[in-house]
């Protein structure tokens, strides 16, 4: 039996398998976690000085972060909220859980409809007048509307969570066709694909882009949505721990489930950002093949 020897590997290939970078390394490496890192703790020194430490007037009825990270890790909280209450988690889970049923449906929705009304000309001057005059609409406006139409406070909320991202999902994705060169379709068409193939092998890919813009936009705007529909018409979630704490004047619990949603809302913003990277990395490798 012959054994392979590492002479018989290129140099070149030896001076690239030993220099490479692991990409956990880069990651660590890279300026940008210090620099996030810095961003954060110059936040809480400037929370600190204008609370705590100068305590100016019109910061006088906020709570410091002293208190907030007091009350968010005693196992024993004063104002009954905290890492080791159960129902903190209840809270988070049933903001997360309504989120993802309205983020999901607004995806399912919201990308055929607007690769539609890219696409087809003739339906884009029906519906998109239509949609142009629904879409500057308040979400509140939509309140009194979600609770008769679903006769339930957890579809109500639901609801509203969704017209939010459908919106920006809809409207990002239509944007995306339209950037779309369309010489790309003139060739594909001159090669002889029919229209589901010049949709499906140049719209779609070259969509993409703007589509993901719009998943990132979508989000956060699900998770100010929600808020506002979890104050009014909410039984659990943060936006109705947020409304509650305020009337019965618990602040610290305010600030740390306001904290939260930036946690959770950063969390899933990061998630769609992390698998548009993939495909967008996936789609330039293909077409450099």
């Amino acid at each position: 039996m012959s054994v392979l020897s590492t002479d018989a590997i290129p140099l070149t290939t030896q001076r690239s398998a030993v220099a490479r970078p692991k990409p956990m390394r880069r990651r660590i490496l890279s300026p940008a976690l210090p620099l996030a890192l810095l961003g954060f703790a110059l936040f809480v020194g400037c929370w600190y000085l204008t609370v705590d430490a100068l305590a100016l007037p019109r910061f006088r009825g906020i709570p410091g972060p002293t208190e907030v990270i007091r009350e968010w890790v005693n196992p024993n909280p004063a104002y009954g909220t905290s890492i080791f209450t159960a129902s903190y988690y209840e809270h988070i889970w049933a903001s997360v859980r309504r989120v993802a049923i309205a983020f999901t449906a607004a995806l399912v929705t919201g990308i055929p409809l607007g690769l539609l009304l890219g696409w087809s000309s003739r339906f884009r001057q029906y519906a998109f007048p239509v949609f142009e005059l629904i879409r500057p609409i308040p979400i509140l406006a939509w309140v009194p509307l979600a609770m008769l139409m679903f006769h339930t406070r957890e579809g109500s909320v639901i609801f509203l969570t969704y017209l939010a991202a459908f919106y920006a999902v809809t409207l990002n994705t239509l944007l995306g066709v339209h950037s779309i060169d369309q010489n790309l379709i003139r060739a594909a068409r001159c090669l002889g694909a029919g229209p589901g193939t010049v949709l499906r092998t140049v719209v779609v890919p070259g969509a993409l882009p703007y589509i993901f813009t719009g998943l990132q936009i979508g989000m956060g705007v699900a998770w100010f949505s929600l808020v506002a529909g979890e104050m009014i018409a909410g039984q659990f979630g943060l936006g109705y721990l947020i409304n509650a704490s305020y009337t019965t004047t618990r602040y610290p619990t305010i600030v740390i489930a306001m904290i939260t949603l930036g946690v959770v809302g950063f969390a899933s913003s990061a998630a769609i950002r992390l698998v548009g990277s993939r495909l967008m990395a996936y789609r330039a490798r293909s077409i450099g093949a």
